[in-house]
């Protein structure tokens, strides 16, 4: 019934847009090209900046692991210059984001009315602070936190050697995954004003959003035991709560029920 309700909500969503200005299939195509391209030039100009702070970011990268007294292992004679092509992929990733999440903005914005076009500087002020807020969480945190437990405590029978790989891989699923997920306040946002969820809509559904939110929290939470995922899980519960407001004010049936009364 809820995916039936969901579909319902969507197919309502795309005939309350039909009265807006239409594009046809090679404008929509053409405007698709243009954003992939300004976000690839974007993303390279990203790339080139992090790659000039390359020693700088590094050393913020391995700071959990060397305020422990440990070091980085190389094993492979390619593996510093991986770290290096990654560390600039990500870093010029994150420095370009808000450039490129301004370009999807132009990209769907003939899809909104023109009073939802307004949204556009809230949008960015917010998708960018709340994805740099679950980066700070995770970096100041999260793994302060975990390292001293995963190394010492579990490790504690065996020799610490960790490689640039796999320590790379671990830092990014914990930062990204913690940065992936503050914006789903954004994602609500945005299904709110195509009218897809309500406020009611997501409080039916909280029991099943609480299971998914432990579920993940137990995938990227770096502690195994349930009390950090407990303290994992409780921001994005509060970005729940606070999703669910965001759908009450954006979506578009609330607005009315609020200019009527």
């Amino acid at each position: 019934m809820a995916d039936m309700d969901l579909i319902d909500r969507a197919r309502n969503a795309v005939n309350d847009r039909a009265e807006l200005p239409g594009m046809s299939l090679m404008q929509h195509l053409e405007e698709l090209r243009r954003m992939l391209i300004h976000s690839v030039i974007g993303l390279v100009v990203g790339m080139g900046i992090a790659w000039g702070f390359y020693s700088r970011i590094e050393q913020i990268i391995a700071a959990p692991i060397t305020r422990l007294g440990l070091h980085l292992t190389q094993l492979h004679p390619t593996d510093a210059v991986n770290f290096a092509v990654k560390i600039s992929l990500y870093g010029g990733a994150i420095i370009a984001s808000p450039y490129i999440l301004y370009q999807v903005w132009k990209f769907i914005s003939p899809g909104l009315y023109t009073k939802e076009k307004r949204y556009v500087i809230p949008f960015m002020l917010s998708t960018v602070g709340l994805f740099l807020t679950g980066l700070y969480i995770a970096y100041h945190f999260v793994l302060p936190a975990a390292m001293p437990v995963l190394l010492f405590q579990f490790g504690r029978n065996f020799t610490q050697m960790i490689t640039i790989d796999d320590y790379m891989q671990f830092f990014m699923a914990v930062i990204l995954g913690l940065g992936v997920t503050f914006e789903l306040p954004v994602l609500v946002f945005f299904l709110a004003i195509f009218g897809i969820v309500d406020a009611g809509f997501m409080i039916r559904q909280a029991r099943y959003a609480i299971l998914l939110i432990f579920l993940i929290s137990a995938v990227i939470c770096p502690l195994p035991d349930p009390i950090s995922m407990c303290i994992f899980a409780s921001p994005l519960l509060i970005l729940y709560a606070v999703s669910i407001g965001v759908a009450y004010i954006f979506n578009p049936k609330s607005r009315k029920k609020k200019t009527e009364a």
